[in-house]
C-alpha cells in the first residue's frame, strides 16, 4: 500500500519542526500512477515540489503577515520531473547520450552500468577496460585495447565480475554502479548507512544573531543564492529558488563540460558566470561572493570545495548566518560516501531498477502488481544473479525509472531545506547546513510504497502536455518548457530572467 500524498508532505514538513498549521492551506490533487512505473514517483514529485512551495508561502508570510494557499496537481508535478524531455528551442542541442553508456553484462551473470556522457569518464571507462584488455591479450601475442563501440565494451565487460569492475571504476575516480536487488542494496554497507539518515537534513552549523528579512512582495526577493552545481538536481534548487524571487548567481567552470539541454532547462531565472577555482584569482573571486551571499549551493564532488576552502564551517566564519546547501550521490556516510555518482547509477544500485523489472513484467501479464509481489522479485532476481541467470536470460533487464526522480527530488528538497534554514536564520539566528543524497531520497521513494499496475499508466508525450507549457525569450531563442508546479495564490512562481549559455555575465552581485 502506498503512502498518500498529504501523509508524504506532512512527515516531511514535521520533520523540519515549521509551523503545522501551515499545512491546512495546501491543496493536492491527483494520485498514482501518472507516470509508468511500479514506484510512486508522482507522490514523490507532488510532495517535494509541495514541500518547496509551502516553504516559499512561509517566508512570505514572514515577511508580509499574508497567509496564502498552495496548490499542487500530481500530473503536473510528475511532468516537471520530466522537464528536460520536454523543452524545445528552435534549434534544439545535441543528444547527450554518449554511444556506451548504459547497461551491459558481466562475467557473473549479472548487469552493470557506466556513465560515459562526459568525455573523461567515457576515456576513463576505456582506458580501464583497455588495460585489462591489454594484458590479456598481450598474453596471446596480441596488442589491441578496448575500442570505443558497445560491442567492444560489452566483450571486455565480460572478463570482469562486476562488484570488482564497480570498484575498479571508481578508485579511478569513474562513475558505475553494480545492478542490486533491493535486498542486496539493503544489505551492502553502504545500503545500510544511508538507511540511518532522514531524506533530509538541517543542521545548525555555528552560533550567530538572527538576521531578519525585510518586508518585501515575493518571498526570497533579495536573497542572494551563490549556486556550484551541474546537471540536475543542483539546478533545479537554484531553478526553483529563482522562481520564488532570489537573486541566483550559478557558477560554473569554463574547464569542466556540461550538458547543453539541462542548461537551457535549468537556466531559467538564473544569472550565471565562469570562474576558475583551480585558481587563486578564482577562489578569491569566489570568496569574495561568499562575503554578502545568503545562500550557498554547491554539488561537487564530496570534499571537492572543502579542499579549496569552502567548508560549511569556513563558509559560517567569513558569512555569519550563511546556508550552506550540499549534494552528494551517496550521502555524507558510509563507505561510498565519497564516490561520485549520478540518479541513473544510485537507482540501478540500489534496487530500484531489479524491482521496476520485475514489476513492468509482472504488469505486462496481469496489468497489476500483486500484494507482496515485489518483495517475491526481488529475491528472486537476487538469486537469478548468483546462479548466473542473466547471462541465460532469466534475469529481466533492469528497468529505469520513468523520470529522473532522484535528481528532481532532491533539487526541490535542497530548495525546500534552504528555505527552512532561511526562515529559522530570521527567526532564531545561526549558519545552517542543509544537505541529502540521491541515495537518500532513493530509500524515501522506497518508503512510499509500491504501486499496482504502475506499469500500465500511459507515458505523456510532449502534445499531451501542452496545457502545462509555457514560452519565454532566452538566450538560445524562443523557449518552451514546462511551468511550476506549485501554485502560489499570493505570489506565483515566475522567472523573471531567461535562460542564457554559461559564462553569459560577470561573477558579481546585483
Amino acid at each position: 500500500m502506498s503512502t498518500t500524498p498529504m501523509n508524504a508532505l506532512s512527515e516531511l514538513w514535521s520533520r523540519t519542526g515549521a509551523d503545522p498549521s501551515a499545512l491546512a492551506r495546501v491543496t493536492l490533487t491527483g494520485a498514482d500512477p501518472v507516470l509508468p512505473s511500479s514506484f510512486a514517483v508522482g507522490t514523490l514529485a507532488q510532495a517535494s515540489i509541495a514541500a518547496a512551495g509551502l516553504a516559499a508561502s512561509e517566508l512570505h508570510r514572514l515577511r508580509t503577515g499574508i497567509a496564502q494557499a498552495v496548490a499542487v496537481d500530481m500530473r503536473h508535478a510528475a511532468v516537471e520531473f520530466r522537464s528536460e524531455r520536454y523543452f524545445r528551442t528552435d534549434a534544439p542541442p545535441a543528444d547527450p547520450w554518449d554511444k556506451i553508456a548504459g547497461l551491459y553484462r558481466t562475467k557473473d551473470g549479472g548487469w552493470i552500468r557506466l556513465h560515459t556522457n562526459f568525455p573523461h569518464h567515457r576515456d576513463g571507462i576505456l582506458k580501464l577496460l583497455g588495460t585489462r584488455l591489454a594484458i590479456r591479450e598481450a598474453q596471446q601475442g596480441a596488442t589491441e585495447s578496448c575500442a570505443y563501440d558497445r560491442d567492444a565494451v560489452q566483450q571486455a565487460l565480460l572478463q570482469w565480475d562486476g562488484e570488482a569492475f564497480e570498484t575498479a571504476a571508481a578508485e579511478a575516480n569513474m562513475v558505475v554502479t553494480k545492478t542490486r536487488s533491493l535486498a542486496e542494496w539493503a544489505a551492502h554497507p553502504q545500503g545500510q548507512a544511508v538507511a540511518q539518515l532522514p531524506v533530509l537534513e538541517i543542521v545548525k552549523v555555528a552560533d550567530s544573531p538572527p538576521r531578519p528579512l525585510p518586508a518585501a512582495d515575493r518571498p526570497l526577493s533579495g536573497v542572494r543564492v551563490l549556486e556550484l552545481t551541474r546537471i540536475i538536481a543542483g539546478p533545479v534548487a537554484g531553478r526553483t529558488l529563482a522562481a520564488h524571487g532570489a537573486d541566483v548567481l550559478h557558477i560554473t567552470s569554463p574547464n569542466l563540460p556540461s550538458i547543453p539541454s539541462l542548461v537551457i532547462d535549468t537556466g531559467r531565472g538564473k544569472r550565471n558566470a565562469f570562474l576558475d577555482l583551480d585558481t587563486a584569482v578564482g577562489r578569491d573571486q569566489l570568496a569574495k561572493l561568499t562575503a554578502s551571499a545568503d545562500v550557498f549551493i554547491q554539488g561537487y564532488r564530496p570534499g571537492g570545495l572543502a579542499a579549496r576552502g569552502f567548508d560549511p564551517l569556513e563558509l559560517a566564519r567569513r558569512n555569519p548566518g550563511l546556508i550552506a546547501v550540499s549534494l552528494s550521490a551517496y550521502g555524507h556516510v558510509g563507505p561510498w560516501s565519497n564516490r561520485r555518482g549520478f540518479d541513473s547509477l544510485t537507482q540501478n544500485a540500489n534496487g530500484i531498477n531489479v524491482a521496476e523489472a520485475h514489476a513492468a513484467s509482472l504488469d505486462a501479464r496481469s496489468g497489476r502488481l500483486p500484494e507482496g509481489e515485489s518483495e517475491r522479485a526481488s529475491k528472486d532476481s537476487s538469486e537469478a544473479a548468483r546462479q548466473g541467470g542473466a547471462a541465460t536470460g532469466k534475469m529481466d533487464r533492469p528497468k529505469e525509472l520513468p523520470a529522473q526522480a532522484l535528481d528532481h527530488a532532491a533539487g526541490y528538497l535542497l530548495a525546500f531545506g534552504a528555505m527552512i534554514a532561511l526562515h529559522r536564520r530570521a527567526t532564531e539566528g545561526g549558519s545552517w547546513l542543509v544537505r541529502t543524497s540521491l541515495a537518500q531520497v532513493g530509500e524515501w521513494l522506497k518508503s512510499l510504497g509500491r504501486i499496482d499496475g504502475g506499469h500500465t499508466a500511459p507515458d505523456p508525450k510532449p502534445d499531451d502536455i501542452a496545457d502545462l507549457i509555457e514560452t519565454s525569450d532566452s538566450g538560445f531563442g524562443p523557449l518552451r518548457a514546462v511551468r511550476n508546479a506549485a501554485i502560489l495564490s499570493a505570489t506565483p512562481a515566475r522567472w523573471v530572467l531567461p535562460s542564457m549559455p554559461l559564462g553569459h555575465g560577470k561573477p558579481e552581485w546585483l
